[in-house]
């Protein structure tokens, strides 16, 4: 009698779990609230801070950096991700597009080429291939993005292959672009962009990352061609104690008859520490050349030639809400900086502070 029992009992567990595994949905919606205050101690009278900032990018008001809801829809051999936005980081970087297009995180759809290999191809809207640094802050060491991530593409839309080896340490894709952070392709250019990029992960503590991009954001009648690489590496050292380095080089014709160039480049080093399991520590420091003013022009002698210098406290107020501080520095070597009333100025400080909750 009392195996009976048990068998009943055991078949029982089972078809409770089938039937808990069929209620399971390949649909599934998320969503991601950050909300911030920022102080710039050079007061620009407008409220808005440097144009080359494009994150928390407002002085002296509460504001919403980024707030989307995402529905994403996920089978063995289909996916897709559709993610409408609003804030005053999708007004700065989508402020080309047309439209409702400014609203748009991400919109994409992507089918399995092989049955046996981890083989996709991916066409819409996406998060950049490029850098380390996402729009999501909670993703980011820092509060504020460096100037390497505000100054690269966040966004991208064109197609794109990629491939994951059957023991996860090598990443491949391959994409077609409609341009430098672009969705709508520039009007009257009629070549596509391309981009690559190989992810290693030797082991779960180290990841090593190469994208490139190549391509033109100018019309054919002014085409000057863009080749930028980006590396970075991020290490855990040890369960508390962890690194990021990055790197940024950059090439666009100087105009369309030579093939002469002019460069930017962009080293940045971030150290983080977990003091507690609440709180973590980071600290960022960084460089940007870019004298001839290819991303970030000043029409000043040097160009725009920063270091930079922030630190960074969190309080991972529950496991799904985190508040942040950050104090940051920026020094130019010409006077870059726009002060309120005031002549312009070589440095730059401001305190930030933001709240992000995701669900």
């Amino acid at each position: 009698m009392k195996n009976i029992v048990l068998f009943l009992l055991l078949a029982v567990s089972q078809v409770s779990v089938a039937q808990e595994e069929s209620k399971r949905s390949p649909f599934t919606i998320n969503g991601y609230v950050e909300a911030y205050y920022s102080y710039d101690f050079n007061k620009p009278q407008n409220n808005t801070r440097p144009a080359f900032v494009y994150s928390h990018n407002r002085h002296n008001e509460v504001n919403l950096n980024l707030g989307f809801i995402r529905g994403a829809y996920n089978t063995d051999n289909v996916r897709a991700n559709l993610a409408l936005m609003t804030g005053t980081y999708a007004n700065a970087n989508l402020a080309a597009e047309p439209g409702v297009l400014k609203n748009i995180y991400e919109a994409n759809a992507g089918i399995k080429l092989s049955s046996k290999k981890n083989l996709w191809v991916d066409a819409g809207i996406f998060s950049s291939h490029i850098g380390f640094e996402s729009a999501v802050g909670k993703d980011c060491w820092n509060v504020t993005r460096s100037i390497l991530a505000d100054n690269s593409p966040y966004y991208e839309a064109g197609a794109k292959i990629s491939y994951t080896t059957d023991n996860g340490k090598w990443f491949l894709s391959g994409l077609i672009l409609n341009g430098w952070q672009r969705i709508q392709r520039v009007d009257g250019n009629s070549l596509p962009s391309f981009g690559t990029q190989i992810t290693f992960k030797p082991n779960a503590n180290v990841t090593l990352n190469s994208s490139t991009f190549v391509g033109t954001d100018k019309p054919d009648s002014a085409r000057q061609m863009r080749y930028f690489h980006n590396f970075y590496g991020l290490f855990q050292i040890t369960s508390r104690f962890g690194l990021t380095v990055g790197f940024d080089y950059g090439l666009e014709e100087k105009n369309p008859e030579t093939t002469s160039t002019n460069t930017w480049f962009s080293p940045v080093l971030i150290a983080k520490y977990a003091a507690s399991e609440k709180v973590t520590l980071a600290l960022r420091g960084e460089y940007y050349d870019d004298k001839n003013g290819v991303i970030i022009a000043t029409g000043t002698a040097d160009g725009f030639r920063t270091t930079g210098v922030s630190a960074n406290v969190d309080y991972q107020v529950l496991p799904n809400a985190v508040w942040r501080l950050e104090v940051r520095n920026l020094k130019s070597k010409d006077e870059v900086f726009a002060r309120g009333g005031k002549g312009p100025s070589k440095t730059d400080t401001f305190v930030t502070t933001a709240l992000a909750i995701s669900f």
